[in-house]
This record gives structure tokens, C-alpha cells and sequence, in this order.
């Protein structure tokens, strides 16, 4: 039998004499739907957008810098490296604001050494204003179809080991990471291109070039209205002087 404290406790909730459990009492929720990814357009980056890459290296914090090369790199130091770039035997990706500021980019790099095609190295930097929206994430995942496509077999990645968001990147990946003092090593190895992964990368450019198309309309014509509301303006501002 039940003494009055008990009795009272469980009424409150204190105890579980009186709660039933959750399972008799209703049928367990169905788990939410994961959110469906966006697709984030993502564009191959070609010779002619040289100028661009070095403004957004550029843009990049000292701290970033030492993060996305391993060292602080100067001004200087950036232009060579774009200034080297090899678009013939790399690749590189970029996501575009609706200014068409290259905000996120990433680089893929193939081996030189015909023996040893089947690596290539990724590396990647997203400006500081477009953090925490998975861009990083996205890089990867475009450069891990193209890489596949070319025949690549192992990715390396070589970061900083202070490089956390890097370093997340290559583990969710299923890549191997190995640390040595202040710097770390990941490799992925990657399967063998199927048609499924060529025609994801076809569907992926194609998506990527309409959108880049769509926002250089978009600018050319806020441009065009811009430079009609000056001559309106400036015809207003005329008539004004001349009226008596």
C-alpha cells in the first residue's frame, strides 16, 4: 500500500508511480525528414577569370592566408602563385555571389609526375563572410567527382593541423588523417568513374554555367538601369536650371 507522500509525489511528477510509459501512451513520432541539400552551383574556373582568383586570395585574412597556404603568404607570394596556376592540367572551382564575386574556391591539383597521375592534392578558402554555410563541404564534393572522372585514385589533402574546418572536411569524407606536429596529411581513395559520376558532373556544369549566365544578365541589366536613372537625373537637374 501507497503512503500519502508517495501518493503525492507521483501526482506532481516527482515520481513514476503514476506517468505510463511514453509507448503506451501514443505511438512514437515518426523521425523528421532530413532537409533536402541545396544545390549550391559551383563553376569550373577557366583562364580568363585569373583577375578574380587573385582578388579573392587577396581578400583573405593573414590568418586565413596561413591556414589555406601552410604559410603566411604575402601579396607578392599570392600574385606568383596565380600567376602559375596551370588551368591546361588543373582544376579549379569557384561559387559566385550575385555580384559576381568569387567567394569560394578550390583547387585541384594533378600529380606533374606521370608517375604518379593517379594523385592529385585538393585545397580550398571561402571568404570570411560566406562562412557556415557548408561551401567548403560542397568544394570538396565537386572536386571528388572530378577527380574520379580523370582517373584519380588517392586524394591528399595537406593542412595545418590548427586547421579544424579542413581537417572536417576530409573525415566526414571518409579520408584518413594523419598528423605529424603542427601539420597533417589526409588521403581519400576514390572509386572508379562510372557513368553515373560522369553524368553528375556533365549535369553539375551545366547547372553552374546557367546560373553564371543568369547573374552576368542580371548585373548588366542593373547596370543599364543605373546608368538610365543618371541620364534621368541629369536631364531633371537640366530643366530645373533652365526654368525661369
Amino acid at each position: 500500500m501507497l503512503n500519502a507522500r508517495t501518493f503525492l509525489d507521483a501526482a506532481r511528477g516527482v515520481g513514476g508511480f503514476l506517468r505510463p510509459p511514453m509507448v503506451e501512451a501514443r505511438e512514437a513520432a515518426p523521425p523528421a525528414p532530413a532537409p533536402a541539400p541545396v544545390l549550391v552551383p559551383i563553376r569550373s574556373i577557366g583562364p580568363r577569370e585569373r583577375e578574380r582568383v587573385l582578388q579573392h586570395l587577396l581578400g583573405l585574412s593573414a590568418h586565413d592566408r596561413y591556414l589555406r597556404f601552410g604559410y603566411a603568404a604575402s601579396d607578392e607570394q599570392i600574385e606568383r602563385y596565380v600567376g602559375h596556376l596551370d588551368f591546361e592540367r588543373d582544376e579549379l572551382f569557384g561559387i559566385y555571389n550575385r555580384r559576381l564575386d568569387l567567394i569560394a574556391m578550390a583547387h585541384l591539383a594533378f600529380s606533374p609526375d606521370e608517375q604518379h597521375r593517379n594523385c592529385a592534392e585538393f585545397g580550398v578558402s571561402v571568404s570570411e563572410h560566406a562562412r557556415g554555410r557548408g561551401y567548403g563541404s560542397r568544394l570538396f564534393e565537386r572536386a571528388v567527382v572530378s577527380a574520379r572522372n580523370e582517373g584519380v585514385r588517392l586524394l591528399f589533402i595537406h593542412a595545418l593541423s590548427e586547421n579544424t574546418a579542413m581537417l572536417k572536411i576530409a573525415r566526414h569524407a571518409g579520408a584518413t588523417v594523419e598528423r605529424s606536429g603542427s601539420e597533417s596529411e589526409a588521403f581519400l581513395k576514390l572509386p572508379e568513374a562510372t557513368l553515373d559520376s560522369r553524368m553528375n558532373e556533365i549535369a553539375q556544369d551545366h547547372f553552374a554555367e546557367v546560373d553564371f549566365q543568369l547573374k552576368t544578365h542580371a548585373k548588366q541589366f542593373w547596370a543599364f538601369l543605373a546608368g538610365l536613372q543618371e541620364v534621368r537625373s541629369g536631364v531633371r537637374a537640366a530643366r530645373d536650371q533652365s526654368s525661369p
